[in-house]
């Protein structure tokens, strides 16, 4: 009955024994651990001495490996009376050599009884294990690894992974063992076995509760349980995008990209090792994604690797990065590359290495394009082997064939590196105008690219600033701003929309150049979209002319917006395919009309308006669209028609009939149309009376009386012409005689010249009337009236040569129409004349053309023909008897 009781508490014991010993879970460290198991007569100080071997496992596994085998090789004696042994497993980290935890397992115990357990109880086992985060934030995983490989080499290892995640960061007590989950660790690669557990990135900061089941020889191990937060745990993917560069200041500027996945910041670890005339190696810990290095020279060589952890808090470190080799050029420039604007100055810094020698600072000369030398003043010397030439006021950069920039070349005094550096020089003066709509709802403004088309690889944006009022007197490019969406139109410009807008608020606008090189940025102009306002054309146009005062007057209704006062401008013309326009300005705000005179009443005229603000501010709005004027009746007729007569019967009688003929009026004369004429009379026994002729233009009446009187009236719907032409036919006048001769002379076949002489008259000569008719056909007559003083007058129609034509002169006056003096046919002596002249124009330059014909042949022969004779004639100087003789002295002939 004791011995039960004392077998109770013992196992009650041993319960909350297991209980608490499985409760307290091993916190995984970031660094490597190990999990020791060994027999109880193992004392700790083998976990010293196992953590020691743990650290230089290559120079005992030898002679382990000798022990364990001999120590195997005798089991078969007595393996069979082996006792059952119970295990011990802790963790150990590489800090501390005591066991972080000791526990049993979940079984408490592991009895081993069969015949592999003779190795292990006398060296127990021990594996290496590190657990980690994957840096795609996906998987967990943990690395198991044998100390001693090669004493279970013929063992089967399987290693089982049994986890938990919970969201509880403290848990109170162990989960039950079912609610663990499973995983099989993959072991075919001997040396170690990897264990994967899914986490998803929004399980990061759950606890997760794991533990180990090794199966090695036959023998089942079993680790404490450990926890950990994977978070805490991740192992970032290591830097890529490795990349070296010379900076401005002649420093080597280490770059990389940080993991994307990370969702913490980094800290990162630099080494790298410099090849020059010196061999150096240097470890760095930074937080940016870039390290400087300096006193870079030129022709080194370096080898960069870097790798990333979390920066604050526990985390892993990655692994290293591709090595990235770099190389500087045997002459350095800094900066390589320069982008400025028109009128800046800049500077290059330069170091130049020649045959291993890294040349004077002083021994340093520069050059522009290879062709055109810095002046030396220009020079300025940084250190014994830094040169540095600054470019002032600089223009804009002319590009030549594909190159788009200058290059400026370091040169030692004898010989110049085919390196160099860019220049690229850009006209920033971009003109930025804003427009705002007449509705004053939005604020269009535009700029051409034009100048700066020439830099590959660059951008524009637009970037503004609103003020809340006005703008300042010297605006500036401000650090706030805000970009602007504009949009490439198909003239070439660029075009940003402001919608809403804010009239009496400034905004500054400028041009960004953005560019790998930097970015630039235009002069900078403030807007004020009050200023600047557009305003709708003027509406309700209408033009016309005016009735009795004859003016074309144009009138308009004002826009709504703006509100400020206007001023207008009207354009008109006469109506056409081209209109001729002509400009009116109206500077009266309060104005709806304007009239201007126009020299034809009776003409189509089109007309426009537009408006401005009257203090100059904005611009003119569109013209609205065209107004027409209607032809209509606007004064009375400015006179009668010309008209004449035709005499019809016998002319021995009295009584003849008259047939008057007239032709009609032009709209300037009849303004702008004539309804009916009126043919009024006048004699001296019947009075006077009118006759309604309607549209004609032919009107026949009897001539009765001595002297008949008779007018044309032009009537339109003002009224009725007031000067008209009278026409008297007097029995008495008729036998006036005024005209002495008249001569009819043709000049070609369209023109025909009339003279004549008149003799002194008592009576009043009004004008003439010319008279013409082809006497071959029967063609109408033909008349013209001619001012009195005329004595020579062209006539313009068609004249046939052969055809024989009759003119006829009558002279009127004002008691009425005189003898007329008429002549069939041209003047023949004139004729006969003019075709002398003619022919005398032909002979006269003949006769002349061949006497200077004649007198060149002459002259030619005559040279001939003295050239043939004195060749014949010998020279007397080539005599003998003409020897001392001189020729040109005169000898007197006796």
């Amino acid at each position: 009955m004791i011995y039960q009781k004392f077998y109770v508490v013992l196992l009650h014991c041993e319960f909350l024994y297991l209980i608490t010993a499985f409760n307290v879970a091993y916190p995984i460290s970031t660094w490597r651990f190990k999990l020791s198991c060994v027999p109880p007569n193992i004392t700790d100080d083998y976990f010293r001495l196992s953590a020691g071997i743990s650290k230089n496992t290559s120079n005992l596994s030898g002679d382990y490996e000798a022990v364990a085998e001999t120590k195997f090789n005798s089991s078969d004696t007595y393996i069979s009376n082996l006792p059952k042994v119970t295990f011990h497993c802790c963790f150990e980290s590489e800090q501390d050599v005591n066991c972080s935890v000791h526990a049993d397992n979940i079984e408490e115990k592991t009895a081993v009884s069969t015949e592999n357990s003779f190795i292990f109880q006398q060296l127990g086992a021990n594996w290496n294990i590190q657990c980690w985060m994957e840096g795609d934030m996906e998987l967990f995983s943990c690395y198991v690894e044998p100390l001693f490989k090669n004493p279970f080499k013929n063992y089967d290892l399987k290693i089982h992974l049994l986890y938990v995640l919970s969201d509880v960061i403290d848990l109170p007590l162990t989960p039950q063992k079912d609610s663990f989950q499973t995983v099989q660790c993959n072991c075919s690669v001997q040396e170690y076995c990897d264990c994967h557990v899914p986490v998803t990135t929004v399980k990061l900061n759950y606890t997760l509760l794991m533990y180990l089941k090794i199966t090695s020889g036959g023998v089942i191990f079993q680790s404490p349980l450990m926890s950990v937060q994977p978070i805490n745990a991740v192992k970032p993917h290591p830097p890529s995008g490795l990349h070296m560069e010379i900076t401005d200041h002649g420093n080597l500027r280490i770059s990389w990209c940080s993991p994307t996945l990370a969702p913490f910041p980094l800290q990162y670890q630099v080494k790298y090792s410099e090849n020059s005339t010196v061999r150096r190696e240097v470890d760095e810990i930074v937080s940016d994604t870039s390290l400087l290095v300096d006193s870079v020279l030129p022709g080194s060589s370096y080898e960069v690797q870097v790798r990333a952890k979390k920066l604050d808090g526990p985390g892993i470190w990655s692994d290293w990065s591709t090595p990235h080799v770099f190389t500087t050029p045997d002459v350095i420039y800094f900066p390589p590359k320069i982008l400025t604007s028109v009128g800046s100055n800049v500077s290059f810094h330069c170091i130049y290495k020649n045959e291993n020698k890294t040349v004077s600072s002083e021994k340093i000369v520069w050059w522009m394009n290879l062709a055109e030398k810095i002046p030396q003043r220009q020079y300025n010397v940084i250190s014994d082997h830094v040169s540095r030439v600054t470019l002032p006021n600089l223009k804009a950069t002319k590009p030549r064939g594909k190159f788009t920039y200058d290059a400026v070349y370091c040169c030692n005094e004898h010989e110049c590196h085919h390196r160099y550096a860019e220049l690229y020089v850009i006209d920033v003066n971009i003109n930025i105008s804003c427009e705002t709509d007449g509705y004053l709802t939005k604020m269009t403004c535009r700029w051409s690219a034009n100048t700066i088309q020439s830099l590959v690889g660059s951008s524009l944006q637009l970037r503004y600033h609103r003020s809340s009022l006005y703008c300042s007197d010297r605006p500036s490019v401000q650090t706030i701003s805000e970009p602007k969406d504009c949009h490439l139109q198909r003239d070439g410009f660029y075009e940003c929309i402001f919608q809403p807008i804010f009239l009496l608020s400034g905004y500054t606008m400028w041009i960004r150049i953005n560019h790998t090189l930097g970015s630039l940025d235009s002069p900078p102009t403030c807007v004020l979209p009050d200023s600047v306002v557009k305003p709708l054309p003027p509406s309700s146009v209408k033009a016309e002319i005016t009735v009795n005062i004859g003016l074309l007057k144009i009138s308009w209704e004002k826009p709504v917006f703006p509100e400020n006062n206007l001023q207008f401008q009207i354009r008109y013309g006469l109506n056409g395919k081209e209109i001729q326009w002509k400009v009116h300005e109206v500077y009266d705000a309060k104005s709806k009309s304007a009239s201007v005179p126009v020299p034809d009443l009776c003409a189509v005229y089109a007309a426009q308006v537009r408006c401005k603000r009257l203090d100059g501010l904005g611009y003119w709005s569109n013209w609205s669209n065209p107004a027409y004027t209607v032809v209509m009746d606007v004064k009375v007729p400015v006179r009668g028609p010309e008209f004449w007569r035709l005499i019809n019967g016998d002319t021995t009688k009295k009584e003849k009939n008259i047939t008057l003929l007239w032709k009609p009026l032009k709209k300037n004369d009849s303004l702008c149309s004539v309804s009916r004429y009126v043919v009024k009379h006048c004699t001296t026994h019947n009075g006077t009376w009118s006759e309604d002729v309607g549209n004609g233009t032919k009107f026949t009446f009897l001539w009765t009386e001595q002297a008949h009187t008779v007018s044309v009236v032009a009537i339109n719907s003002i009224g009725a012409s007031f000067a008209n032409s009278n026409l008297t036919f007097s029995w008495p006048m008729s036998k006036v005689n005024i005209v002495q001769s008249l001569s009819a002379y043709p000049l070609n076949s369209s023109c025909v010249i009339l003279s004549w002489m008149l003799s002194p008259s008592d009576y009043h000569l009004m004008y003439l009337i010319v008279e013409w008719k082809n006497l071959n056909e029967d063609d109408e007559i033909k008349w013209l009236r001619i001012p009195s003083n005329v004595k020579k007058y062209y006539i313009h129609d068609h004249f046939i040569p052969i055809e024989k034509y009759q003119f006829s002169l009558y002279p009127i006056f004002m008691e009425g129409m005189g003898k007329p003096k008429i002549i069939n046919g041209f003047t023949q002596d004139n004729n006969e004349k003019q075709q002398n002249d003619a022919g005398l124009y032909v002979i006269v330059p003949i006769i002349i053309s061949s006497c200077v014909l004649l007198l060149g042949t002459l002259l030619i022969s005559h040279q001939r023909m003295k050239k043939l004779f004195w060749e014949d004639v010998p020279n007397p100087k080539n005599c003998s008897w003409a020897q001392g003789l001189n020729f040109q002295k005169r000898t007197d002939i006796l």
